[in-house]
This record gives structure tokens, sequence and C-alpha cells, in this order.
């Protein structure tokens, strides 16, 4: 068996939690049972304090850490910044990552049997919200006996549901880190979103979502849409320091094949994405990333909307993010300032995009190690759990 590294939090084992009780959506409907997926790293202490919620962005899963297996090469989507000694330390955090309702890698989905109907859930899953998601995760923790959680942490669509946690369920957050998101998308962020809709659903493939009942997937639309949002994850820098205009060989070849590295690169990622995801999922993702606003309820007042809340936030946005661009964070954050919370903001100097937010930055490792240390001391947790 290799070895693994030291800061690693090892191997991990995914559980699942099944509930019975129905839940009420946002919707209009109710799932009248679900299971949801989870990873849990380090270990709950006695007092039951130290436990850290981490929400995955839109492709992200309970996966966030560690590795699955002692052949796996690649660690979980979020190993740089969670292990013994990492800005989450496991030594002092019992971690919770699951993967959420509507997900495509184990929980309660398309992908997963309707107990109704006997076939798959498919295009007749109920849309599913940042509020529905919070609140199936608080039963999660109903069940793993936290009541409290000494953190919620979330980049991009995990970052809205750290927010919405802080509205929600404000006694049982003693802190929020809201990182490379917003409090509501843009228009452009939402035709992006349109646009990578449109290319799953005018897939031949597609189906109107019933592709498995045809043993397909539409794979094409899948590729368009994971190559179109991965062109907005990365910034302008990046794409030129990492390819620039380089050709695949010496000559243009005067046609429509693969010639520059760029779309040798986008190809490939669109490739991998289209046997690994979802398209059902895909589509209810976006979506709620389009839903989400807490102020529309008030008056597009965001202060007036951030006043459940009680915790102190980490809000942290990125130089080169054109997704979730910085003067977003900032709306948030005088919102918050507005509304008479205690907020710490960072803006981390970054090449990487909104890809940024999972990458190890030195300076984003020590604003988010400084927040997590301050969580600590605020709880009195020892070093080791």
């Amino acid at each position: 068996m290799p070895e693994l590294p030291v800061d690693s939090v090892g191997l991990v084992t995914p559980q699942t939690a099944h509930f019975d009780d129905p839940l009420a959506l946002a919707c209009g409907r109710t799932l009248p049972a679900y299971d949801l997926v989870y990873e849990t790293y380090g270990t709950l202490n006695a007092e039951r304090s130290n436990a850290v919620l981490i929400c995955h962005a839109l492709s992200g899963h309970h996966h966030a850490a560690g590795y699955r297996s002692a052949d796996e090469r690649k660690p979980g989507w979020w190993d740089a910044h969670i292990g013994p000694g990492k800005s989450i330390d496991t030594e002092r955090f019992f971690v919770v990552s699951l993967n959420n309702l509507g997900g495509c890698h184990g929980s309660t989905g398309p992908n997963r049997e309707n107990p109704e109907t006997g076939r798959l859930w498919g295009p007749e899953f109920p849309m599913v919200t940042v509020s529905d998601w919070v609140n199936s995760q608080a039963r999660l923790a109903d069940r793993l006996g936290i009541q409290r959680f000494a953190a919620v942490i979330g980049g991009s669509l995990g970052g809205m549901q750290a927010l919405q946690w802080t509205l929600a369920y404000p006694e049982r957050v003693a802190s929020a880190a809201v990182i490379a998101a917003t409090s509501k998308l843009s228009a452009q962020n939402i035709a992006f979103n349109e646009v990578a809709r449109q290319a799953i659903r005018s897939d031949p493939d597609f189906h109107d979502g019933w592709y498995t009942e045809h043993d397909t997937m539409p794979r094409r639309g899948l590729k368009l849409a994971r190559m179109v949002g991965h062109i907005t994850y990365l910034s302008e820098d990046a794409m030129g320091h990492r390819f620039g205009r380089d050709l695949r060989a010496d000559d243009l070849n005067f046609g429509f094949d693969v010639e520059f590295q760029v779309e040798s690169y986008l190809r490939y990622q669109g490739d991998a994405f289209s046997t690994s995801f979802d398209a059902n999922t895909y589509l209810l993702m976006t979506k709620a990333l389009d839903y989400f606003d807490p102020a529309a309820g008030h008056d597009s007042d965001l202060a007036q909307a951030l006043t459940p809340a009680t915790c102190p936030f980490l809000v942290v946005s990125f130089t080169t993010d054109w997704r979730f661009p910085p003067p977003r964070s900032r709306e948030l954050v005088n919102a918050l300032v507005r509304a008479g919370k205690s907020v710490s903001y960072a803006n981390i100097d970054s090449t990487h995009g909104h890809d940024a937010f999972l990458m190890p930055e030195p300076r984003y490792q020590a604003v988010f190690a400084a927040f997590m240390d301050r969580v600590a001391a605020d709880l009195g947790l020892e070093t080791h759990a």
C-alpha cells in the first residue's frame, strides 16, 4: 500500500443516512424519504462542539478530503484545506462533508429510484433549492448529535449554503465562512447557466431527461455545458499563462480539429465530466444557483435579510474571479456591516480565477487558518479534539 501524506486524513469510507420523515421542499413538493451520503474526518469531542460542516459547489460531492482507496491517486476536492495541521485542522475539528439532495454521488437524486414508481427519478425529481439543502443538512446534524456547528463553510454554491445556514438556523452556527460566493447571481451568471442547460436539453440523447431508459447519456450536451462552465471558472491570465496560443503541432491545419492546446484542454475536461456527472443533476444544481436570493423576500434589502444571523463571518474573494467577482463579495460584506454583524473580509490576489477557492494559495491559507484558529479559540477547543 502506498504511503499516504502525513497531513492527510487518510483512507475514508462514505456513510449513508436514511431519512423516513418527509421533507417539504420550497417548490411545493415533498420528498417522502431520502438518503444523504457523507464522509467525516477527525473526532467529535465529548461536548460535540467541534463539528465543522463543509458545503460543496455545483459539481462537488461528499468526498472532500483523504483517499477512498489505497490506489486513488487524487484526494478529495478540498484536501488542500482539510487535514492534520491544515486550515481546517482535523486534530481539532470533526468535519462533516455530504452530497446534497439531487446530487449524483449517492444521495437521493435523479439517478436514484423513485419508490413510488419503481423507475429512476430522472426528470421527475423535484426542483431543490439552497434552503432545501440546508434543511436536509440540519436533519443530518440531528442524526449525528450535533446541535451547533463550530463553523459552516463553503465555496461558490457552497458559500451560498453557508450563508443560508446563518439565516435559517442562526442558533446552530458559531461561525461561517463564505468563500468565492455571492448573495445572488448576476444576470450574466444566470445566462451562462441557461446556455449550459440548453446545451444539455438540446442533445438528441437527452430524451426529455429519460436518457437512462434509452441506454444513453446526453454526453455531447454535458461536454459543452462543462466547457462553457470551465471557461468561466478560470481567469484570462490563468488560461494565457497555461496555454497561450500554443499549438499541438508545429503548423496550422486549417480545419476544425483540435489545433490549440486550450482547445484540447477544454475538450478533455468536457469528455471527462460527461462520463462522471448526471445531466439531470447538472440542471437541478444550476437552477438552485439561479434561485438563491435571500433578499428577495425583503424588498431586495440584503441587510434586512441578514438580520437573523448572529455569528461572525469570514468572506473571501479572489481578484481574478469574474464568475463571482470581488464587488459581489463586497456587497455582502457591506450588507453585513449595515446589519451590525461581525465580519472579516479578504480579497486574495490570485491568477486562478473562480477556481482559486480550491487552491492552496499561501495568503488564502493564512487568512483561512487564522479564521479557524479564532473559531477554535472562541469555543475553547484543545489542539486535539
